[in-house]
């Protein structure tokens, strides 16, 4: 089923009745917490703690570092056991720097400081305090939220849209965040508005959330915020197709949302800076999805970050049946897990343990031209083209096609009668493509030092051969002036 209103998409079962139709429940403390220093786009904070530091709930653990990069806080008060590499939630299975924490069971706040009318700070002085609370795009792209309210800020954004859409099947975090707390994401989305200076905000929500719809609508009266239904349709909730069906505007290729005006949030992110800015809590914590087909109780979770994934299916829930496949995130952009051994991190949006009448097993079969690719890509690329350039090694061609505009979204592969891996080889691809742009970087770069040696090399002889030559010249002038002491003696002595 393709939509009538944008170009292309695709509408897989959602199965969301699994997951929300109970209210969002809280996940305990366990007795250990590994809180990844990674858990954003951009480069890894920097630890602050040493082994054996007690620390108290809310006190930063690790600073941001570099221009795009967010701070990390601990979840619990209790003792850093280790700072050490662990196993991330990446299908790779590498590890990243973590600050392993001892839980003390006291759960004990650092004092806070909240914000009694953040309407009187300045738009700068809020995007401060939202980054100085470790915020992050919780919609499951973690890029760092107080650099893009900075950089919307001094592209004179005017529009704020808030994404409620939650596309994925399986997920119903933010929905069920919606629905329970609807005046705290208003509030949230209010701040963000005064942070850019934004005229007006939109809150966009599919309409297969009709309960989200009626309460969000009901609380936004008097906040100047416009609640709107959009189809239901994957991927609505991507960035540039929500800013399409609600403003009409058609981001360019290359192009930011804030270069036209407009700037996107989640509403878990509204929300999270509301409690940053009147609660002064930083985001220590985040709802996570549980569910699929072998699931026992699914639901959601207000799950401490950190939490390791194996620990909070397991006392969560358990199993009814072993999982054929586990991810993270939802099904059409989210990861395998290698293990569960890994931590609930800021861009864990749901753990889905799957069966195996939920998966595909179909095994991939050569194209067959059928162009449902073609209609289902949101951005209007040429799928089929582009995997064939990229298996005959032509990543350049494929680049040409657009692969840099694929967001990803698997719209493609879903659709895929002959159960290509689309999405996998267009992230491989790119991968490929940043690896040999790195790699021509280097070949400069080392070029470049080649050069400077070159040219050092050539003005230290320059150097060496003019301080011999003054030398010389210095000697032979010292000869000359004996000489002529010499002379003058003689001639006095005759």
């Amino acid at each position: 089923m393709l939509w009538k209103s944008l170009r292309g998409g695709v509408h897989p079962a959602g199965y969301k009745a699994l997951s929300n139709t109970t209210k969002i429940q809280h996940f305990p403390v366990m007795e250990r917490l590994y809180v990844s220093l990674q858990q954003h786009l951009g480069v890894p904070a920097s630890p602050v703690v040493k082994v054996g530091d007690r620390v108290l709930k809310g006190q930063l653990l690790a600073v941001a570092q570099g221009p795009v990069s967010a701070p990390v806080h601990a979840p619990t008060s209790g003792r850093v056991a280790a700072i050490a590499e662990h196993t991330a939630p990446h299908p790779s299975g590498l590890p990243v720097l973590v600050v392993t924490l001892e839980s003390d069971g006291r759960d004990q706040w650092i004092s806070r400081d909240p914000v009694a009318d953040p309407f009187s700070l300045s738009p700068e002085a809020v995007c401060e305090r939202i980054g100085a609370a470790g915020i992050v795009g919780l919609g499951g792209a973690t890029f760092p939220a107080a650099v893009k309210l900075n950089l919307s800020l001094k592209s004179g954004v005017d529009t704020l849209i808030l994404n409620g859409g939650e596309c994925e099947p399986y997920l119903s975090c933010d929905d069920r965040l919606m629905r329970e707390y609807a005046v705290d994401i208003l509030r949230g989305a209010q701040l963000i508005c005064h942070a850019v200076q934004a005229k007006r905000a939109i809150l966009g929500i599919e309409d297969n959330k009709p309960e989200a719809l009626a309460i969000m609508a009901e609380a936004s009266w008097g906040t100047g915020i416009t609640v709107k239904a959009v189809p239901s349709g994957y991927p609505m909730g991507s960035e540039k197709q929500l800013i399409q069906q609600l403003t009409g505007v058609e981001i360019p290729a290359h192009s930011r949302a804030a270069d036209s005006g407009i700037l996107v949030h989640n509403v878990a992110t509204a929300y999270a800076v509301a409690m940053a800015i009147y609660q002064d809590q930083p985001l220590i914590s985040r709802i996570v999805t549980l569910s699929g087909g072998a699931v026992t109780h699914p639901g959601n979770w207000e799950v401490p970050l950190g939490t390791l994934a194996s620990e909070f299916l397991n006392r969560a829930s358990g199993f009814d049946t072993k999982p054929a496949r586990l991810l993270m995130g939802g099904p059409m952009m989210g990861i395998e897990l290698p293990d569960l051994h890994v931590p609930i991190i800021k861009g864990s949006s749901g753990i889905l343990a799957l069966t195996e009448q939920e998966i595909s097993h179909k095994q991939s079969s050569p194209c067959v031209r059928c162009s449902r690719c073609v209609r289902a890509c949101p951005m209007g690329l040429m799928p089929l083209e582009m995997a064939a350039n990229i298996r005959s090694g032509d990543l350049k061609g494929a680049s040409k096609l657009g692969l840099s505009d694929c967001v990803g979204c698997g719209a493609c592969s879903y659709i895929c009668p002959s159960s290509i891996p689309l999405t996998h080889l267009f992230n491989y691809a790119k991968g490929e493509l940043v690896l040999q742009d790195k790699a021509r970087q280097k070949m400069e770069a080392t070029k470049i030092l080649a050069q400077r040696r070159e040219q050092r090399m050539e003005r230290e002889a320059r150097d060496r051969e003019a301080l011999m030559a003054a030398r010389r010249a210095a000697a032979a002038a010292k000869k000359a002036q004996q000489a002529e002491q010499d002379a003058l003696k003689q001639e006095a002595s005759a």
